[in-house]
């Protein structure tokens, strides 16, 4: 079957977080610069997430465009990436609340690793479905370095929630700037028509 339905509920379910986390923002009861200032740390927290959602989004897109059909395995992996980010609503509320206190900036983590691992999980299942007709997207992956560096740092970062915030902070947002790009192997071999 071709992968069209997928793609779009997958557009839609990803939308539809982005639109959470935004009527999640609280509006300030002020006029002044003291009025946001306590609501800094939710703002920042909501913009790395929205981050990392489009990066999903746009990563996924450019899988699904290397990908000539999907089976009953690949939507369920889909739908097994969409459970992991339909958490990040969640936890970004979370972390931003409690002004990034340890315990929910490592859930945090734990989210962004289950992801991640998601991802590769679809991505692998979807090389796999009929491995000659998906021959692109396995040669645009290659050894994926990127995707098992990014799981290294996030299992780093949240180690790190315990010892100071900071740090995992700055890891979370290291693996958001790796991939800000859309993944230029699977557009390269789109482009080229490699096989």
């Amino acid at each position: 079957m071709n992968s069209t339905r997928l793609e779009a509920f997958s557009d839609a379910v990803i939308a539809i977080l982005m639109t959470i986390m935004v009527l999640e923002l609280k509006i300030p009861h002020g006029t002044d610069l003291e009025a946001i200032t306590p609501l800094l740390p939710i703002f920042l927290t909501y913009l790395l997430s929205f981050i990392y959602l489009g990066i999903y989004w746009n990563n996924h897109h450019h899988m699904f465009q290397a990908t000539k059909s999907v089976n009953g395995k690949v939507l369920w992996a889909n739908m097994h990436l969409l459970f992991w980010l339909s958490l990040v609503p969640f936890v970004t509320g979370w972390m931003g609340e409690n002004h990034f206190a340890p315990l929910p900036t490592a859930i945090y983590g734990v989210v962004l690793l289950c992801s991640a691992i998601a991802y590769t999980i679809l991505q692998t299942t979807i090389v796999r479905h009929h491995h000659g007709e998906n021959a692109l997207l396995a040669q645009a992956i290659g050894n994926d370095f990127k995707g098992k560096i990014s799981i290294v740092i996030y299992i780093v970062a949240i180690g790190s929630a315990f010892i100071h915030q900071t740090i995992s902070h700055v890891l979370y947002a290291t693996v958001a700037l790796m991939w800000l790009v859309p993944d230029r192997r699977i557009e390269k071999k789109i482009e080229t028509g490699e096989a």
